[in-house]
């Protein structure tokens, strides 16, 4: 995506809603030009137009929060998948930064993708290596992922090597937390079918805190994120053995 897309998601993240005209006046751009962005950005999902509007989606869905720091999900996932080596089975739950990564692995290495998100599994569903395994249980419409006892219980028939996930917030006392109650406990099951636990965060969710525990800091064995990571959250990772890949925050020149 180009700066001014990017800056346009940047926008409607904070609007939801904003009118062409507003967009072009602040992009210092024509209309013409803010159409044919929004058209880009309607293909590729990340928001919807109506006839002089372009509008942001729930935040709960996925599409949605792909499109929040876009290009810095995109070189997280990317690093991230360097470290999976062919043949692997790893476990990989819903969330923007996962998405992406199950994109980056279906299209470059023959792996083995565990997943209670349905979102991932339609992404990736056409790509070269798609060795994909959905967990079954009760599917919440709006994040499109499996949740519940059900998906719990699948989970404990496999084993992975390493279980990607993402998360809402942070908090030095507890670690990584959820919003959603039966996300969070699904995914707090589903590590115990790992034998290694990796964080995949753009760095803004540091400076939030979630509802519920989602897995500590000490079962946590690397962290992807940007290098917007706040100093002493890094330092507070890195004297608990958290290994820490920061990506770049600003396209190269």
């Amino acid at each position: 995506m180009t700066d001014r897309q990017d800056k346009i998601l940047e926008i409607l993240a904070g609007t939801q809603r904003v009118e062409v005209s507003t967009l072009a006046e602040k992009l210092e751009v024509s209309q013409v030009t803010i159409r044919k962005d929004l058209d880009y950005l309607d293909e590729l999902g990340f928001i919807k137009r109506e006839h002089g509007y372009a509008l942001f989606g729930s935040i709960e869905d996925v599409d949605t929060r792909m499109a929040i720091n876009y290009d810095i999900k995109r070189r997280i996932a990317r690093t991230a998948a360097e470290t999976v080596e062919e043949g692997e089975t790893v476990l990989i739950e819903s969330g923007s930064c996962c998405a992406l990564l199950a994109e980056e692995l279906a299209n470059n290495k023959q792996v083995t993708i565990i997943t209670n998100s349905a979102f991932i599994a339609n992404h990736i569903r056409r790509a070269p290596y798609a060795n994909v395994i959905l967990l079954g249980g009760e599917y919440q419409n709006s994040s499109q992922v499996m949740v519940g006892s059900m998906t719990s219980k699948w989970a404990e028939i496999f084993m992975s090597d390493k279980f990607f996930m993402g998360t809402d917030g942070f908090t030095e006392k507890y670690g990584f937390t959820g919003r959603d109650h039966l996300r969070t406990q699904t995914a707090r099951d589903m590590a115990q079918q790992a034998r290694e636990i990796i964080i995949l965060t753009d760095s803004d969710k540091f400076l939030h805190q979630g509802t519920e525990g989602l897995v500590r800091t000490e079962q946590v064995s690397a962290v992807f994120t940007d290098d917007r990571l706040l100093p002493e959250k890094e330092l507070f990772l890195q004297e608990r053995n958290v290994a820490i890949h920061k990506v770049a925050s600003a396209k190269a020149a």
